[in-house]
């Protein structure tokens, strides 16, 4: 008897098969579907890895640098107002689940003692960029622009 194909192996043969250039609404409903069940998260991992291009809000938040968390919110803040611009509240709860998401993880990180004191000190100043996005997403950009330039000082 042989074993089932992991989710990595059948996203493989997702990819190989349909050779999408980037990942977006439908490609992404269509991995959910395909891999199931498969949290958001982990898709957004294996995705990660392969290198392609994956639209928000699909990509989620990334926590790799303050310029890839920035980068990342202000383009889900761009489908975030779309969202409520649209009334498609669905599209605005989802934008906002997972950027908690990113900030739980940031946290997290930012808890974890086995990381190092720099990496757990980035994490908890990531925390506070995405409570910011949070609190209002329209005013994210400029609060971050300005936020940079403190840091840099």
């Amino acid at each position: 008897m042989s074993r089932p194909k992991s989710r990595k192996q059948r996203l493989e043969e997702f990819l190989r098969d349909k050779q999408p250039a980037a990942i977006g609404e439908r490609e992404w409903l269509e991995l959910v579907k395909e891999l199931a069940p498969i949290s958001e998260n982990y898709l957004r991992e294996l995705l990660q890895a392969t290198g392609l291009p994956v639209a928000q809000p699909y990509r989620g938040v990334r926590l790799g640098s303050f310029e890839e968390l920035e980068s990342s919110l202000i383009d889900m803040e761009k489908i975030y107002a779309l969202a409520v611009a649209n009334k498609d509240a669905v599209g605005a709860k989802a934008c906002r689940r997972i950027v908690i998401h990113g900030k739980d993880r940031a946290r997290f990180i930012s808890r974890n003692d086995k990381v190092d004191a720099v990496k757990r000190s980035q994490k908890a100043e990531m925390v506070e960029w995405i409570l910011v996005w949070l609190e209002n997403p329209g005013v994210f950009s400029s609060w971050a622009e300005v936020r940079r330039r403190m840091l840099v000082k």
